[in-house]
C-alpha cells in the first residue's frame, strides 16, 4: 500500500509538471501569435501611409493595372481609327489615311478596314494633278464688321475704306461660292517642292498637288493684319487674341466702348468654315498673312518706335497718352504667344514690308532700310517667313523673270525671301523657278466687287457671282470706287 501511494503521489507531481509546461507552452504561442500580427500590422499592413512592403506591393499592383487600363484607353478603336483615316481622306490626304490604316494591327484581315483602304485608294487613282500654273490666288484686307462706320463718314479715309475693304458677309457670300464653284484651299508652299543643296542655297520645283477631277485650287492671302490706328472708329476688329480654347479669333469694340469677342476677320470666319466643310481645303490647308510692322502687329503695339518714343505719328503719341500703363515687353510677349498660336492653326506669314513702301519706286536703299526694320521688329515675334507679299501691288520688275542683274531681287533674296506676291488681275500669274516662285494676286475688295455687281465687269466670274455677293449695306457713289 505504502508504495502505491508514493507512485500515486510521483505520477500526480509529473503530472501536474506536464499541465503547467503545457499553459507555459500555450501561454507562449499565444504571445507569439499577438507579436507577429503586430509586427504585421506596424511592417507590412497596406493601410493609408503605412509606406511598408505591402503597400509598395499593392500600389505596384495597382499601379500596373492603372496603367494598363490608362494604355487600354488610350487605345483608339477601330471606328475611331476609321474616323481618322475618314477626315485625312476628307482634305485628300488619302496616302495618310490609308498609311493609318494599313499600320494598325490586324489591318490585313479585317473586312471593313480592308474596304477602307480600297475606298481612298479608289479616290486617290481618280484625282488629276494640278498645273501649277493654272492656281488662282486672291486676297483680302481686313473684313468690315459694320459698314455704316467704314462707308459712310464724312472725311478722307472713307474712299479708301470704300474701295480696299470688303464687309463680313461679302467674305462669307464669296468663301460659300468658290466651295460650291467647287475651289479647293492650298497652301502658298504647297505649290513648289523645296529642297537645299550643300551650299544651303534653296531650289525649286513645281509641287505635286492632286485632287479630284472637277475641283479647282486656289491660294488665300491677307493684306495688312495690323489693325492700325486708322481702323479706330471704322467698324473692324481691333485685334487678334485667343479664345478660351486657345484658338485665334478676334476683338471688337462695340459702340459703348465694350469689347466682345468672336470672328469678326478673315481668320476665325475661314477656320470655322473649314471646320464644316473639311473638303474645302487640300491637307487643311490655310492663307498667308502678309504684316507690316509700323503700327505693330496683329493689333498690338509691338513696333520699336512704341518703346523708344521716337519719331512717333500722332495716331502713336495719341495711342500711348491714352494707355499710360502700355508694357512694351508684355505687348510683344502676347503678340508672339498669338501669333504662334495662328501659325499652329495653319496659317503662315510673310513680309508686306515694314512701312508698306512702294517697292517698284523705292531706292535700294529705302528697301535695305525697311527690311532691316521688319527683320528687327516684326520677324522674331513670328519665327520669320521667306515669302514677301508687295504692298500696293508692286514688284521689283515687269512680268518678265528675275533677271541676276535686279539688285533690289539680289538683296531680298539674300535676307531669305524667296517667294514674291505682287497683284494682277489676271486669273493666273506664276512663276516657278529655280531660286524664286512668283505669284500674281487678285484683290477681292470693294473696288472689285464695284467694277462686276455694279459696272458689269467680269473680273470674278470665274469665282463668283458678284451681284449677289454685293453688300447691300455699301453705298454705290461711283466715286466712292474710283481708283483714278
Amino acid at each position: 500500500m505504502a508504495n502505491k501511494k508514493k507512485l500515486t503521489r510521483r505520477e500526480m507531481r509529473r503530472r501536474r509538471r506536464q499541465r503547467i509546461l503545457i499553459i507555459k507552452t500555450v501561454a507562449l504561442c499565444a504571445l507569439l501569435v499577438v507579436l507577429g500580427v503586430a509586427v504585421w500590422f506596424l511592417a507590412g499592413s497596406p493601410r493609408i501611409g503605412s509606406g511598408g512592403k505591402g503597400e509598395s506591393a499593392s500600389n505596384s499592383e495597382d499601379q500596373k493595372e492603372d496603367e494598363t487600363q490608362d494604355a487600354s484607353d488610350d487605345t483608339p478603336t477601330k471606328e475611331e481609327l476609321i474616323a481618322q483615316a475618314d477626315a485625312l481622306a476628307m482634305t485628300y490626304d488619302y496616302d495618310g489615311a490609308i498609311s493609318l490604316l494599313q499600320n494598325t494591327e490586324g489591318a490585313a484581315t479585317d473586312p471593313d478596314m480592308i474596304a477602307k483602304i480600297s475606298e481612298y485608294t479608289e479616290a486617290k487613282n481618280a484625282c488629276v494633278k494640278v498645273d501649277i500654273n493654272q492656281v488662282t490666288h486672291v486676297f483680302y484686307h481686313s473684313l468690315v464688321v459694320d459698314p455704316q462706320k467704314a462707308f459712310f463718314q464724312d472725311n478722307a479715309q472713307t474712299e479708301g475704306f470704300c474701295e480696299w475693304m470688303t464687309t463680313v458677309d461679302e467674305f462669307n457670300r464669296i468663301t460659300q461660292q468658290m466651295y460650291d464653284n467647287g475651289y479647293v484651299l492650298v497652301a502658298l508652299h504647297d505649290l513648289v517642292n523645296q529642297t537645299v543643296d550643300e551650299n544651303g542655297t534653296v531650289h525649286f520645283t513645281p509641287g505635286e498637288i492632286y485632287l479630284p477631277e472637277g475641283k479647282k485650287p486656289y491660294v488665300l492671302s491677307l493684306d495688312d493684319l495690323s489693325y492700325y490706328h486708322s481702323y479706330d472708329g471704322r467698324g473692324i476688329a481691333s485685334k487678334m487674341v485667343l479664345d478660351e480654347n486657345g484658338k485665334p479669333t478676334c476683338e471688337y469694340i462695340q459702340d459703348d466702348g465694350t469689347v466682345v469677342t468672336g470672328a469678326y476677320d478673315c481668320v476665325p470666319l475661314l477656320d470655322q468654315f473649314l471646320e464644316e466643310h473639311p473638303d474645302a481645303a487640300y491637307h487643311g490647308a490655310k492663307g498667308t498673312i502678309a504684316l507690316t510692322g509700323y503700327d505693330g502687329i496683329l493689333g498690338y503695339r509691338t513696333d520699336s518706335a512704341y518703346k523708344t518714343r521716337e519719331n512717333l505719328s500722332d495716331d502713336q503719341v495719341k495711342w500711348l497718352e491714352e494707355h499710360p500703363d502700355f508694357d512694351w515687353e508684355k505687348e510683344c510677349e502676347e503678340a508672339k504667344k498669338v501669333a504662334e498660336a495662328i501659325k499652329a492653326d495653319g496659317w503662315t506669314f510673310a513680309s508686306h514690308t515694314w512701312g508698306h513702301i512702294r517697292i517698284g519706286d523705292a531706292s535700294l536703299e529705302h528697301i535695305q532700310t525697311d527690311t532691316e526694320r521688319w527683320l528687327q521688329d516684326v520677324a522674331p515675334l513670328i519665327g520669320g517667313s521667306d515669302t514677301i507679299i508687295f504692298a500696293h501691288g508692286q514688284d521689283l520688275a515687269d512680268w518678265h523673270d528675275y533677271q541676276a542683274d535686279n539688285e533690289k531681287f539680289n538683296y531680298l533674296k539674300s535676307k531669305g525671301f524667296n517667294i514674291y506676291c505682287n497683284v494682277d488681275s489676271t486669273q493666273y500669274f506664276v512663276q516657278c523657278r529655280d531660286n524664286y516662285l512668283r505669284m500674281g494676286r487678285r484683290n477681292l475688295d470693294g473696288y472689285r466687287l464695284y467694277q462686276d455687281a455694279i459696272n458689269g465687269g467680269t473680273k470674278t466670274s470665274d469665282l463668283f457671282d458678284a451681284a449677289s455677293v454685293w453688300d447691300s449695306r455699301r453705298p454705290t457713289d461711283p466715286s466712292l470706287y474710283d481708283l483714278q
